[in-house]
């Protein structure tokens, strides 16, 4: 079975964007092509990424690179509770800490980020990878 892992916002720009991580952030992608990850993300993550790509290449280009990367990432959301949950948390990062619990709730099995200070903050249950990290080790 593939393990679950969530993609942090930054993972979809050095892809989308071809930033420096693009070398990795593809492997990870590909992963979650070939099925050998499951690839999970909210729709706060596609907000951010759409916010990036449409300032890159335009509306157009923007939905058909996140309609192209929907049909292996899926969305999973987060309940008014397990909110409440992550804003009473120690990860003083808002995003981060809703990112993260939505991430614990569907119990995905790792959570990439280039995030040191979510990294510090993480529990056993989700380990926080870096990208080099996550292909070096997992893939």
């Amino acid at each position: 079975m593939a393990f679950k892992v969530f993609l942090d916002a930054n993972v979809l720009l050095d892809f989308t964007l071809k930033r420096a991580a693009y070398a990795t952030s593809k492997k990870i992608i590909q992963a979650a092509m070939d099925g050998a990850i499951e690839a999970f993300i909210t729709p706060a993550i596609v907000h951010i990424t759409g916010y990036w790509l449409t300032k890159a290449y335009g509306i157009a280009v923007a939905k058909e690179i996140l309609l192209v990367l929907l049909a292996d990432v899926r969305i999973i959301d987060i309940s008014h509770e397990v909110t409440l949950n992550a804003l009473h948390s120690q990860i003083e990062d808002i995003e981060d800490a809703l990112q993260y619990y939505t991430a614990l709730h569907h119990q995905v099995d790792y959570f990439i980020s280039l995030d040191k200070e979510l990294k510090k903050s993480s529990i056993p249950a989700l380990p926080v990878y870096t990208p080099d990290e996550f292909v070096r080790v997992v893939l």
